[in-house]
């Protein structure tokens, strides 16, 4: 590859576990190929991180927002927080939102109130929204249907009826280095589902490393061997598979 097709979508390179080579990794993404990446939040503490990173890295972008497994715990007046965020100038989308039922002790009540309030401010700002869904299909659609927004379900790990229904909603389809896995027969059926349009392709960074690297920390740099596995599924090759994602990516987020 000539020139750096990397987008990745869906990162969060403010975790811990970047903390000690942040700098030195982030610096070595472009000549990795790597030309843009989204920053997704999980916390106002993360969103404010990723607005420090993106202001720092030219191709870095960011959303600002709250994770299904915050609900209970965010401050009262936490969408006016998240609105006077909205102002930094690379805050391109609102997220990581959705639901999370996985884990024992969750409040489907608490975390719908968060996920509607937060699809509600996207909409209000005609932003696009990054969407967690686990182990709550039915409630996420059922909420997906109300509100119509637009935006990406992440890191997808849904059925193909789920996914084209997604793609009929006007929303996109991100898919993470678990297309590698040898388990993976749902998500690659669901991947040829997805138009070629429609598709993105992220890491999920720092976890969901794709094969070879599975088991270690994740970067913008392993996206080839995702995409490489998409491509195989669309029957197009690993440059038309990066080119067309990063066309979708920067079409959803509104990038150059």
């Amino acid at each position: 590859m000539n020139e750096p097709l990397i987008f990745d979508s869906h990162a969060h390179y403010t975790d811990p576990a970047f903390d000690p080579d942040r700098e030195q990794v982030l610096a070595a993404l472009p000549e990795q190929g790597v030309a843009r990446v989204m920053l997704a939040a999980s916390d106002l503490v993360s969103a404010r991180a990723g607005i420090q990173l993106a202001a720092q890295y030219d191709y870095i972008y960011t959303s600002v927002g709250i994770h299904p497994e915050e609900a209970g715990r965010v401050p009262a007046d936490y969408l006016e927080t998240l609105e006077q965020l909205l102002a930094c100038q690379k805050v391109h989308a609102i997220g990581e939102i959705g639901l999370d039922y996985h884990y024992p002790g969750y409040d489907p009540a608490q975390q719908k109130m968060l996920f509607c309030s937060q699809l509600e401010l996207a909409a209000k700002h005609d932003l696009p929204v990054i969407m967690h869904c686990r182990d709550a299909t039915g409630d996420c659609m059922e909420i997906l249907r109300q509100y119509r927004p637009k935006g990406v379900m992440h890191c997808f790990s849904g059925s193909a009826e789920t996914a084209r229904e997604l793609v009929a909603m006007g929303l996109y389809v991100g898919f993470t280095g678990v297309v590698t896995f040898k388990n993976a027969r749902r998500a690659l059926e669901a991947v040829r589902a997805v138009p070629m349009d429609r598709l993105l392709v992220e890491t999920d960074c720092p976890y969901m490393a794709p094969v070879p690297y599975r088991g270690k920390r994740c970067d913008s740099s392993m996206i080839p061997m995702t995409a490489g596995r998409m491509a195989e599924e669309k029957g197009c090759t690993l440059e038309e598979m990066l080119r067309q994602t990063g066309e979708n990516a920067k079409r959803l987020f509104s990038v150059k």
